[in-house]
This record gives C-alpha cells, sequence and structure tokens, in this order.
C-alpha cells in the first residue's frame, strides 16, 4: 500500500529547499554581477600605472565588442584589423551616416537592447548621446595629448580625428590661376553655376558666418546663393564624385581626405582651403550599458593612440599632437557639438532659407 505521507511531505520539504539554494544562488550571482559592474566602472576610470595591462587582460576575457561608426568603410579595415592581432578582441561593426549611427543607438538603449559597446561618430551626435545619459566617463592616458577642446568636462567621449571642409576642385573645369583664395573671391560672377554644396554641412555654414560676425555672414551666404548660386547634393562621397567626374567644377564642403585619396588615384580633382577652415570633431565614447566594457575602453584607448597613425595615413587630422600632419599649418576653427546643439532651432530655419531653398534678401 503507498504512503501517502511520503508523497506528499517529502516532496515538499524537498522543494522548499531548493527554492532556497535557487534563492541563494540568485542573490549570489546578483551580488556576482554587481561586484563585476564596479570593478569594470573603477577600472575604466582608473589613473593608475597598471591600468592598461588590467585592461587588456579583461578584455580579452570579454573578447569582442560591437562597434556603431560613421566612418567610411574602406577605412574601417586598416584601423581594426591591428586591434585585433593585437589584444585577440573581434571588433563587429555596423556602419551608417552619423545621424543613423546616433539614432539607432538612442532607439535601442530605449528599448533595452543593448547591442552596442561603443560609438564612434561626430562630436555633436556623441554630445546627444551624452545628454540622454547613454555614455560613461572613461580615463584615458591618451587624454592630455589630444588637442585642446577635444575631451568635454563630462569625458564621456573624446575626438579621435578632425575632418576639414575643404573646396575641391575639377582640375580640367577650373585652371589654378582662377582659384579663389578668400570666401569673398567666390561672390565673382565668373562662379556662376558652378558650386556644389553637401546637404547636411550646417555646420559649417554656422561657423563661416560666425567667423565673419554674425550680420555680415548672413548677408554674404544670402548673396552667394542668390547671386551665383548653390547646387545642394546629398553625401560628401558623392558629391566629391561628382567633381572628379567633372559634374560639379567646385565643392564648396567635403573632408579633406575624400578628394586627397581620389587625386592620389590619378583623378583630375585637387583642393584648396579657404582659411579660417572649419573642422567638425569625430569622437568615440563606450555606452554605459556596454555588455564589454572593458574591451569597449580598450578599444577607445587604441583610436586615441596607436590607431592615430593609421588616421593620419588615411589623410585624416590625427587629434593626438604627437602624430605629426600638415593639416595642422591651416589656421582652423573647430565646431563647438554643445554650442551647436543649443543653437540648432535658430540656425536651421535660416541655414533652410538661405542654403536650402536659396532664397534672396
Amino acid at each position: 500500500m503507498l504512503n501517502s505521507k511520503r508523497l506528499t511531505v517529502t516532496p515538499l520539504r524537498h522543494l522548499a529547499h531548493l527554492a532556497a539554494l535557487c534563492l541563494c544562488l540568485s542573490g549570489s550571482l546578483t551580488s556576482l554581477a554587481q561586484a563585476q559592474s564596479a570593478t569594470d566602472v573603477a577600472l575604466l576610470k582608473s589613473t593608475a600605472p597598471d591600468r592598461a595591462a588590467k585592461l587588456a587582460a579583461a578584455a580579452k576575457l570579454e573578447g569582442s565588442i560591437t562597434l556603431y561608426t560613421s566612418i567610411a568603410e574602406k577605412d574601417l579595415k586598416p584601423l581594426i584589423d591591428p586591434f585585433e592581432k593585437k589584444y585577440g578582441v573581434k571588433v563587429t561593426t555596423w556602419r551608417a551616416s552619423g545621424d543613423s549611427v546616433m539614432n539607432r543607438t538612442i532607439n535601442e538603449t530605449r528599448a533595452k537592447r543593448y547591442n552596442v559597446d561603443i560609438v564612434h561618430a561626430g562630436t555633436v551626435e556623441l554630445e546627444v548621446l551624452h545628454r540622454e545619459k547613454m555614455l560613461q566617463a572613461v580615463a584615458s592616458p591618451h587624454f592630455t595629448e589630444l588637442m585642446p577642446g577635444s575631451v568635454p568636462a563630462h569625458k564621456e567621449y573624446a575626438t579621435t580625428i578632425y575632418s576639414m571642409w575643404v573646396q575641391a576642385y575639377n582640375t580640367g573645369s577650373v585652371k589654378t590661376a582662377e582659384l579663389p583664395k578668400t570666401y569673398e573671391d567666390l561672390l565673382d560672377p565668373k562662379w556662376k553655376g558652378r558650386l556644389g554644396y553637401e546637404v547636411e554641412n550646417i555646420d559649417w555654414f554656422v561657423t563661416v558666418v560666425k567667423s565673419m560676425g554674425e550680420a555680415k555672414g548672413l548677408q554674404y551666404f544670402r548673396d552667394l546663393a542668390s547671386g551665383n548660386g548653390i547646387s545642394v547634393r546629398k553625401g560628401h562621397t558623392n558629391l566629391t564624385n561628382m567633381v572628379a567626374a567633372g559634374e560639379v567644377p567646385v565643392a564648396l564642403t567635403v573632408y579633406n581626405y575624400m578628394p586627397e585619396q581620389l587625386k592620389k588615384k590619378g583623378a583630375p580633382i585637387d583642393w584648396l582651403v579657404l582659411q579660417p577652415a572649419v573642422v567638425r570633431g569625430n569622437a568615440v565614447g563606450v555606452m554605459k550599458n556596454a555588455k564589454n566594457p572593458a574591451a569597449a575602453a580598450l578599444f577607445m584607448d587604441y583610436l586615441l593612440g596607436e590607431g592615430q597613425q593609421a588616421y593620419a595615413d588615411l589623410a585624416y587630422l590625427p587629434a593626438n599632437t604627437k602624430i605629426t600632419s600638415s593639416l595642422r599649418n591651416y589656421k582652423m576653427l573647430v565646431v563647438d557639438p554643445q554650442e551647436s546643439l543649443d543653437g540648432r532651432d535658430k540656425w536651421r530655419k535660416l541655414y533652410d532659407e538661405i542654403i536650402i531653398r536659396g532664397a534672396k534678401p
């Protein structure tokens, strides 16, 4: 005959023991995760001499990172391959425009999908992520080597490179003797119908206007747009290729490395710099909810240090002053990401009126 007492009481006792064990284990795992998180945060912010060694060891255990970036696809391999080989950390990338990188990062984080460990895009986009409280402060030993203004006070991102806007021209359509030497030279009627402009370059527009004095600068662009016209195009690479193909004689706003890279390949293109040159930072930041924070911080250190020569070899302007670059010879105005965001509504309205629609005064 079956013993009902054994069938009911004993299993309940076992279940109680099992529940207690699971609760204890859960608490241990939570405590372990919290301790590990605290360790990661402390390591990322550490300035101790052994930080680099500890970071490399922790990164190797994590084994990989996911990077969202706006860097040109063709330029990723020479940047990433040396890092993967040296540190044994796999870098998975998703590449898009700066706006797309920012929007995807924000949307995923708000949905609590923590897919990305580290973001590399324009400083304006990184400043937005900072304001959304999605980044975490990092203490890199390379911060002191960077150009002034490369690291904001909150230290949640740092500038890796500066993209310099230059004026590219087709060498078959524009003679060297007729090249403009100042912004005012572009008002000459000979440039009518010959000027191209990339549609998203509001920061270049704002910085040039401010350098002239706001009232004078706005009038300058009104005169330029209404007198000679500005052909607005989408995409810096597209506009650069149009110059090389002779479809657009002069592009006012392309990044310096684009025509330079085509020039080295034999394309009929060259570039000049109307000074002061406007430069826009591209920066890197570690996500607050990064799954692989040590590997992300290690990659950030690499981009600000060892990786800077690779940037220079690709014709970028490295933020690290230890790396030589002929671009440092130009007088430069750096786009301030905080000012850019704070005044965006005002300047967007003026930009649309003057550049996009080409309205007359």
